[in-house]
């Protein structure tokens, strides 16, 4: 009997073994959902001053005179979100026309080939002295939104036609019911609750949903600068889950043009984050499922194997006895 039990037992060890490796693997390679300097990173990139809460440079960033067709001085030039845009793309996403063109970079294109160290060596001038953060943002800020940059960019064109600005694919019910569960608690059931004043216009919630898709979706996940926006990206959203709220935003009242006033003040509103999420794309749906069924297989292999083995030593103990 003991000839037998040792072998089992060495079988059971290397069994957990394995499991609890291969599970390991797909925790590492899968990106949590509650990932705080992804998040940071977002926010920096949107407005680094206000996530900050510091004051933004005087004048206008030294590259900005490079171009002439974006008029705005001052802040808005040291935004990351005002070169590269709410798509990422630059040069070659949204900002390709309109006034907020400067010709500068597509992002996503950019990073793609560049380590998180490359892109914060890029960031304090290494390539270009006039593209220095470095006096303003410290290691931590500078690594996170290197680290945003490398990890947190989508493909907006899988969720937004470029040219009819309408989301594509969309579950417009699973957006209601997403919007009304968090969003309705500061915009209202018809998002008419805070006014937003944009380009010299006072706006609703889908009147930005229909002008400016990308940044509602960049902001649904990662919140805005300087306010208590629930972020949907620890709240387990994905991209996909901002397009459907983006769909339903969009049949809610525009208004046009509204009359000036003060803007609702937002509550203080920090929802309670959900525990993990889901995937955000395919590679790491496949690596969450088959991480998910080599846990569970190996532990029913564990059980099945120690049921086996405390029955096989019960039998032998009764057999001597009798």
């Amino acid at each position: 009997m003991v000839r037998f039990i040792k072998p089992c037992l060495l079988l059971l060890i290397a069994l957990f073994a394995v499991t609890l490796f291969i599970t390991s693997i797909v925790q590492a390679q899968t990106p949590s959902q509650s990932d705080p300097d992804l998040v940071e990173g977002a926010l920096l990139y949107d407005r680094w001053f206000a996530a900050l809460g510091i004051n933004p440079p005087g004048g206008n960033m030294p590259i900005w005179s490079r171009q002439t067709t974006n008029t705005r001085s001052g802040p808005d030039t040291w935004r990351c979100v005002e070169c590269h845009g709410w798509d990422y793309r630059g040069a070659t996403g949204a900002y390709a026309s309109g006034s907020h063109t400067t010709g500068f970079p597509d992002i996503k294109t950019v990073t793609e080939s560049l380590s998180e160290q490359d892109i914060v060596a890029h960031l304090k001038g290494a390539n270009d002295p006039a593209h220095n953060f470095s006096p303003y943002l410290n290691e931590t800020a500078l690594s996170q939104l290197a680290y945003f940059l490398k990890n947190g960019l989508i493909d907006d064109s899988q969720y937004i036609d470029p040219v009819s600005l309408k989301v594509i694919d969309a579950n417009v019910t699973h957006g209601k019911q997403l919007y009304g569960s968090v969003c309705a608690q500061c915009h209202g059931e018809d998002g008419k609750k805070i006014i937003f004043r944009t380009e010299g216009i006072d706006e609703y919630l889908g009147s930005v949903a229909k002008r400016d898709p990308w940044r509602f979706l960049h902001r649904t996940r990662f919140g805005t600068a300087g306010t208590s926006m629930p972020v949907g990206y620890t709240l387990g959203w994905t991209p996909a889950d901002g397009r459907d709220i983006l769909a339903y935003a969009h049949t809610l009242p525009t208004g046009g043009e509204i009359a000036v006033q003060e803007p609702t003040a937002r509550p203080n509103l920090v929802p309670t984050p959900l525990p993990g999420g889901p995937a955000t794309n395919l590679w790491t749906g496949i690596l969450t499922g088959l991480g998910a069924f080599i846990f569970m297989a190996g532990y029913a292999l564990l059980f099945i194997g120690g049921f086996l083995l405390v029955g096989y030593i019960v039998v032998v103990i009764l057999r001597k006895r009798n």
